[in-house]
Parts: structure tokens; C-alpha cells; sequence
């Protein structure tokens, strides 16, 4: 049976990493993306090779569209010095960035910022890299629990995040024919070093997001890889077009 490749994107650390070494652990060669931290990322390399899986780190900006078909040859090669192929089965869009901005202190440099990145970034990021995909492969979008629920500052960012919901059916209806399956995963409030480490930073908000999820805690970064790499998995093959929110039940 063929080794599956997945990309994917913000994969040096917190959601991304845990992404990147559950797909890894069900036997999947990962390439993975970062911004700055690459010697993060190498050290997630590091951990899916010990896991018996094929691995590389490449630098990406999701925020400079004018950069991606540099990345995209440098994906290229990679698939062809490493695995001797030039596609993949698997596209995470994981990379993103946290920001809490009050409507009234919203400036459009942000809303650029926060749209090239969450949306923009990701919709022409994924037509750009569909060529490159095997056929009977998987999109996973990642969104948030905000686009259901209301948290106070994150207007930019979870319009951003409804409007990923909505291309995400678009490209389930739309790349059918090639049976290429697009889910998306829609995080509750999960400890990491997301948006400065502001839920790790105050106990108080960690306290009261824990008073409003049934299961009685916040969401860790291991919570999530496992079901992003079940969505890309066998077992999951007739999920598509949808949006699976894993917040432990934040606000029912």
C-alpha cells in the first residue's frame, strides 16, 4: 500500500505540530510549513522520522501571496527528492494567527492582515496546490467555535473563519469529480501559545471557558491532531462537506 503525504500548513507548533505527528502516528509522511520557528519545525521533523515516517519543513508566509509559487517549487522538488513524486494526498490549512480586536479599534491594516492569512491566503494557497494533489485526496479547513458562538474582539477573525466554512462546501461540491473529500475542523478554545498564550496566561478566562464546556476543562493541543487525521483517513470516507467542531461542547 502506498505511504499517503500530507501538508501540512503551521506545523512547528501547537495545533499544527499535534496535526502533523497524528497523521504521522496512522502512518502518513508528513511535509509541513513555517513561518519563523524552524528550528521548531525541524524538531518536529526530528519526531515523525523517529516514528518511521518521511518528513520536511518548508519556510511559508500565508500572509505574502506574491511568495507562494516559490513555495509551491519548493514542494515540488521536495516530493521529488524525497519521495520521488510530484503530488500529495493530503492539504491541512492549519497556519493562522490570533488577534483580539475590539470592532470599534478594528483598522483595515488588520483586517488585510487577518483576511490574507485566514482567507485569502487559504483559498488561493489550495487552487494553486490542487493540481498537485492526488486524486481521492483530502482538503481539511480549519475554523473555529466562534463562527457558532460569539467571543468579544474576535469579529475579524471569525468572519474570516465563516467565510473558510462556506468555501469549504464550495470545494466539496466542486472537486467531487476528482473524489477529493473537504471537511472542516472548528477548535473550541484550546491551550497553546495561539494569540499570545492568552488562555495559558489567565487563569481566570481558563476558569470560566472550563465553567462553560461540559467536560469541565479547556481543549489541549492533542485534542485536535487525532481528529484531523481521522477526517484524512479510510474510516472517514464518506464525511465531506462538513464542519466538525471539537470543543468538548463549549456553550451548548
Amino acid at each position: 500500500m502506498k505511504t499517503k503525504i500530507a501538508l501540512v500548513t503551521g506545523g512547528s507548533r501547537g495545533l499544527g505540530k499535534d496535526m502533523a505527528l497524528s497523521l504521522a502516528g496512522k502512518g502518513n509522511d508528513v511535509v509541513l510549513t513555517y513561518l519563523t520557528q524552524k528550528d521548531e519545525a525541524e524538531k518536529v521533523v526530528a519526531e515523525i522520522r523517529q516514528k518511521g515516517q518521511k518528513s520536511v519543513a518548508i519556510q511559508l508566509d500565508m500572509s505574502d501571496l506574491n511568495s507562494y509559487d516559490n513555495f509551491i517549487n519548493e514542494v515540488s522538488s521536495s516530493l521529488k527528492k524525497i519521495w520521488n513524486t510530484g503530488k500529495f494526498d493530503f492539504l491541512v490549512n492549519n497556519a493562522g494567527i490570533g488577534a483580539t480586536i475590539p470592532i470599534g479599534e478594528a483598522t483595515e491594516d488588520q483586517f488585510d492582515h487577518l483576511l490574507n492569512i485566514h482567507f485569502k491566503g487559504v483559498y488561493f494557497l489550495t487552487q494553486k496546490m490542487l493540481p498537485m494533489m492526488y486524486d481521492g485526496g483530502v482538503i481539511i479547513n480549519l475554523s473555529s467555535g466562534t463562527t457558532r458562538f460569539s467571543f468579544p474582539g474576535y469579529s475579524i477573525y471569525a468572519s474570516m473563519k465563516g467565510a473558510i466554512e462556506i468555501l469549504t462546501k464550495y470545494l466539496a461540491k466542486e472537486l467531487g469529480e476528482r473524489r477529493i473529500r473537504a471537511n472542516v475542523v472548528a477548535p473550541g478554545a484550546i491551550e497553546t501559545d495561539f494569540n499570545n498564550a492568552g488562555l495559558k496566561n489567565s487563569p481566570q478566562r481558563k476558569a470560566y471557558i472550563a465553567s462553560q464546556t461540559p467536560l469541565g476543562r479547556v481543549g489541549q493541543a492533542d485534542d485536535i491532531g487525532s481528529v484531523v487525521a481521522f477526517l484524512c483517513s479510510e474510516d472517514a470516507k464518506w464525511i465531506n462537506g462538513q464542519r466538525i467542531e471539537v470543543s468538548g461542547g463549549i456553550n451548548l
